[in-house]
């Protein structure tokens, strides 16, 4: 028996824009290469994706003295084996790190 995946239903939704907006929105949908209904459908999904992100950085812990004190000694511990080449600071970085750091 073979699994039939399920299809999405895509449904009609009459959307009424402001004129200005409709050409802007055309506009920039040409540049794209893409459908208005696609450039419409990305912008909704953008939004969402963006008010998804401002709900979870309310919910999530905030930070504290406690939490920023452990996650520096996790980031502060040395490391167990070599960085390889391209993952070393180069030596003047961390004199030039400590220099900034005086100033402040």
């Amino acid at each position: 028996m073979a699994v039939q995946a399920k299809k999405t239903a895509m449904s009609k939704f009459p959307l009424r824009l402001m004129p200005s907006v409709r050409k802007k929105a055309e506009s920039h949908s040409r540049q794209e290469g893409v459908s208005l209904n696609q450039f419409i459908n990305l912008a909704v999904a953008e939004k969402l994706a963006h008010l998804e992100h401002d709900q979870w950085l309310e919910r999530r812990p905030k930070a504290t003295a406690a939490l920023t004190a452990r996650a520096l000694e996790i980031l502060n511990k040395p490391a167990v084996t070599e960085a390889e080449e391209a993952d070393r600071i180069p030596a003047g970085y961390t004199q030039q790190r400590k220099a900034a750091n005086r100033g402040r």
